[in-house]
């Protein structure tokens, strides 16, 4: 069957031609020649006009498309913002369904407070309050991504954070990421001192951190119109005790973090405590971490910790040029302080009067 719509019109050109050439064209071959050319005419016309309202409806869908996109992008970015970057990916690639399902795994949990936070606040104006709280969790939060931890929730001053879902290294890798991550945080909780000045708080805020490895069911909690991606357990009730009982400035860890991580760090095996709903329960407090790529370096009553294998080599190169004009820069300053000493003390002009 000849789909051609033009195939009526092409067999009276190509009759016509051939007339034409063998001089035989007439009067009825010129006439069904016009007749057929004025119908091809009007079907290219309706092609032409139908061939602009499609383009012109497609270019209305392209425009709807674009800006649904735009939309979908908007919200997507807000709703990253709810959701820590594990968990968002695992939605927006399909490996997540939104529904009730939960799992069994080895987890290992963090739990982090601020010591007294409420009693340093209750004199404050809320938006000091506010933009206080929001320095520190961003702080702790940009730290915690960046060693691959799973946000679960802020409880006021509070973080629960996890290692194993929905993604792993492995549970030594996870229990020793999640160690080294507490042990930073408090360093930089230190750095922050300075900017504690500017809301009129008069002491250092310190952290309280507890740490536990062990089985949790984690996924999503909640009814069909509501759900919570989070963990619960009895891993995550230990790591919980052991925070509130925590000295300040300090991180407790469980034994079983501790047997996963003991050859990388260095920790204060304590007196068994009772935690409340486990009965007693051995800690142990995470000295320093004695990874060799961890370097600290001390500046008066603060100190600056650096993980030298997740900087880059431009990082590194900038740190050690650093290092070297502070290093000049001390000896230039020791020399210039011994020669103020030497001519405050009166020893130049003993000398000219000796000479």
């Amino acid at each position: 069957m000849d789909t051609n719509i033009f195939s009526q019109e092409t067999a009276v050109l190509n009759a016509a031609k051939k007339k034409s050439e063998a001089g035989d064209a007439g009067k009825d071959e010129y006439k069904a020649l016009v007749e057929n050319y004025s119908k091809l005419l009007r079907t290219t016309k309706r092609i032409i006009k139908l061939s602009d309202k499609n383009e012109q409806r497609l270019n209305e869908l392209k425009q709807e498309a674009q800006e649904t996109n735009q939309q979908l992008e908007g919200m997507s970015s807000q709703l990253s913002k709810f959701l820590s970057p594990q968990l968002y990916q695992s939605i927006f690639t399909g490996s997540r369904q939104g529904s009730r399902v939960s799992r069994r795994k080895k987890l290992t949990v963090f739990f982090s407070d601020l010591c007294g936070f409420t009693n340093f606040v209750e004199s404050m104006e809320s938006e000091d309050v506010t933009d206080l709280l929001n320095l520190y969790l961003e702080t702790m939060t940009k730290i915690a991504l960046d060693y691959g931890a799973t946000i679960d929730k802020y409880i006021g001053d509070g973080i629960m954070l996890f290692f194993g879902d929905p993604e792993t290294e492995g549970v030594r890798e996870d229990a020793l990421k999640c160690v080294n991550m507490a042990l930073e945080m408090l360093k930089e909780l230190d750095n922050l001192s300075d900017q504690w000045v500017r809301y009129g708080l008069k002491e250092q805020l310190q952290m309280r951190i507890g740490i536990d490895t062990g089985f949790a069911t984690v996924g999503n909690f909640g009814c069909e119109s509501r759900l919570d991606y989070t963990a619960i357990g009895s891993a995550v009730n230990k790591a919980s005790r052991l925070e509130e009982a925590a000295e300040n400035g300090s991180i407790y860890i469980s034994e079983d973090t501790y047997n996963l991580v003991k050859e990388s760090i260095e920790a204060a095996e304590l007196d068994p405590i009772y935690l409340k709903g486990l009965g007693n329960f051995k800690p142990f407090k995470v000295l320093k971490s004695v990874s060799s790529s961890a370097v600290t370096l001390e500046l008066g009553e603060r100190s600056l910790s650096l993980i030298l294998n997740r900087l880059s080599d431009q990082e590194l190169d900038n740190a050690r040029t650093s290092l070297e004009d502070t290093i000049t820069a001390i000896e230039q300053f020791r020399r210039q302080k011994s020669l103020d000493f030497f001519y405050d003390s009166g020893f130049a002009e003993k000398e000219k009067k000796e000479d």
